[in-house]
């Protein structure tokens, strides 16, 4: 006899919200189907350990096929089956209280709706004209049973033939998702969402190249991993073991190998279970991100993990799995439930944990993958406060000399030396070493250290620790003379009257080149006859204010803005002296043309560009034959 109903809505605005809102993307009713039948599959397997099913379990797995003439998609397993009631239950009718003012609640968002309400089986009605269901019960003298749907309430239901216990779920797909009967597709979403199942998935036959072309063998094609490498127990595996699983996550990736890795086995009070690597981050954040797999029950569940997890640890790589995370909810319930906030914080401390065992107990190895790790630390310091407070145990400087230092140690060596007289530590950095040469060595010469900041984060890691760290700040080496970046006593005023200052800023300025987004100002400074004549230095402030604005966008006006440098004058070297003397008997006009005509304020105001990476093309190249000519 055949059954004919409408399925257990009081509306007839459900299908059309399921084929438009049920998923964001429609390929994700594959997880879905496959996930049910691993389901069945495993509480037949369980029910056979406990003594409740006698019969013989036979071969259990999860078969997906393709009929391209039929137009469908069939997923076969031989799970626990249903019963008719069975059906009636689950399918026909849907658990939804107040079904109107449900509907009408997430019209606009059923995103929301899926882990609340247990509809993953209806997502096959995005893709599909027609759904059938043909499933027998494990029970005995239960009777198979035909289920069939065309996408609207009405559905029919009658008693059918089916020798094996089990499910088989039948798609008639639509003309729009004719792409699902393509066998690389299918295949493709397999390995994505079921890579991990617990119980085989079988979809077609393993095959070889032979005489041109592409056949089949008598092994089956079992798709996934069934006991992947984060679900074993970590004291019986080995490096190897961790490395081929992580070429296996990544077959197409060029990464480097990672640094180490974390196995995570938790029990209580959450259930949690994965294996994140660390891998050798480069000054590029948003390359590195959405390398974390999230499973649930080993069922894929996105590798966009942002907003799951604190967004420093997006950076790591691996798996991450847990019974706990709800697999089929929206991203904003993901983001505010409790149990997922815990994993997260769980997550954080586990990874602060080894980085702070690693560091204690093989320092010298810490410190060989220091410049691999920094990004990531600095990145956590900055966005998470907890982890903040443990990573201050671990955190290096390096110095340009490539010594790796704590906070502590820094501030013991420096402390002496660097303070100023206001009672600051003064902590110098160079981003760049080679660029800013002059400046490291002038700070050398004066017993002063100078740390390496040459990484992505570092100008905004500068802002935090000025912020944390008491009476320190940061100063580039290059932001002022070297006789006035840590002042230790009041400096010597410059008495110049104002047509001398005048006179020799536009002296000096009409020697200068003009480079593009770039203004120098023209500064005037007491620093001892055998001090350089002329410097330039860039002000810390405007620079770094710079420097953030490249990564924030809130802050491009300063992005926009020229580099400004001060241009000294060492009102104190003879040959300033000398210049000062005729800015007071020349006019300026008149002063101008005769060093204009000469090379020597040339040649001193080129050397302190040339110093600063500054002098370049034509202007080098002139620098270069007018000191041929001096020679």
């Amino acid at each position: 006899m055949v059954q004919k109903g409408q399925i257990g809505v009081t509306t007839d605005n459900i299908f059309p919200i399921i084929k438009k809102f049920l998923y964001s993307d429609h390929e994700i009713f594959l997880r879905e189907i496959v996930s049910n039948a691993v389901d069945a599959t495993q509480k037949i397997k369980t029910l056979s350990d406990v003594g409740e099913y006698k019969g013989e379990l036979g071969e259990l797995s999860v078969t997906v096929s393709i009929d391209k003439k039929k137009k469908t998609l069939t997923f076969s397993d031989r799970g626990i089956g249903m019963t008719a009631e069975e059906l009636d239950k689950y399918i026909n009718q849907i658990a939804l209280s107040s079904a109107n003012d449900f509907l009408d609640q997430y019209k606009e968002n059923a995103n929301a709706i899926i882990g609340h309400f247990g509809l993953g089986f209806y997502s096959t009605f995005m893709v599909s004209k027609k759904v059938e269901i043909v499933t027998k019960s494990y029970r005995e003298d239960s009777a198979a049973v035909k289920w069939s749907c065309d996408g609207t309430p009405e559905f029919t239901m009658e008693e059918t033939e089916k020798q094996d216990r089990g499910t088989d779920i039948i798609l008639y797909l639509d003309e729009e998702n004719k792409e699902f009967l393509e066998k690389e597709k299918i295949e493709s979403l397999l390995k994505k969402y079921c890579k991990f199942l617990p119980v085989p998935v079988v979809f077609g036959k393993k095959q070889e190249w032979k005489e041109g072309k592409y056949t089949d063998l008598d092994e089956d094609n079992v798709i996934n991993d069934v006991n992947p490498l984060w679900k074993q127990k970590p004291a019986g595996l080995k490096e190897d073991d961790y490395m081929k699983f992580y070429r296996d996550l990544y077959p197409m990736s060029m990464m480097d190998e990672p640094l180490f890795w974390i196995h995570l086995n938790v029990d209580y009070p959450f259930h949690l279970t994965g294996i994140l690597y660390f891998p050798k981050i480069k000054n590029n954040l948003d390359l590195q991100r959405n390398k974390i797999q999230l499973y649930s029950n080993q069922v894929f569940v996105t590798d966009s993990v942002e907003g799951i997890v604190p967004e420093f640890l997006t950076l790591l790589h691996g798996v991450i799995d847990s019974p706990d995370i709800p697999l089929n909810v929206s991203r904003s319930y993901l983001q505010s439930d409790h149990n997922v906030k815990k994993i997260s914080n769980h997550i954080t401390k586990k990874v602060a944990d080894k980085l702070e065992e690693l560091f204690k107990k093989e320092r010298s190895q810490f410190e060989e993958k220091w410049d691999s790790l920094k990004l990531f630390v600095q990145y956590g310091m900055l966005s998470e406060e907890k982890f903040y407070d443990r990573a201050t145990r671990f955190t290096l400087l390096k110095n340009s000399d490539n010594k790796y230092f704590t906070l502590g140690e820094y501030k013991t060596l420096t402390e002496g030396t660097q303070t100023d007289k206001n009672g600051e530590i003064i902590y110098l950095y160079t981003t760049n070493s080679q660029e800013q040469y002059a400046h490291i060595e002038a700070a050398g010469e004066k017993g002063y250290d100078v740390l390496l900041m040459d990484g992505q984060l570092d100008v905004h890691w500068i802002g935090l620790m000025e912020q944390k760290l008491e009476k320190t700040r940061f100063v580039r080496v290059d932001s002022d003379t070297m006789e006035h970046i840590i002042e230790k006593e009041e400096t010597t005023s410059v008495e110049l009257s104002e047509k001398q200052r005048e006179s020799l800023t536009e002296t000096v300025k009409s020697q200068l080149p003009t480079i593009d987004k770039t203004e120098f100002s023209i500064d005037f400074k007491s620093l001892g006859e055998t001090a350089k004549p002329i410097q330039i230095t860039q002000n810390e402030f405007s620079r770094r204010m710079k420097e953030m604005a490249a990564m924030q966008q809130q802050m491009a006006f300063y992005g926009e803005m020229p580099d400004t440098y001060q241009v000294v004058l060492n009102v104190q070297h003879p040959f300033i002296q000398e210049l000062i003397s005729a800015s007071e008997a020349e006019e300026k006009e008149e002063l101008v043309a005769r060093v204009t005509a000469g090379t020597k304020l040339k040649q001193m105001v080129d050397l302190a560009l040339l110093a600063n990476g500054m002098l370049k093309g034509e202007a080098l190249n002139s620098f270069v034959k007018r000191s041929f000519e001096m020679i």
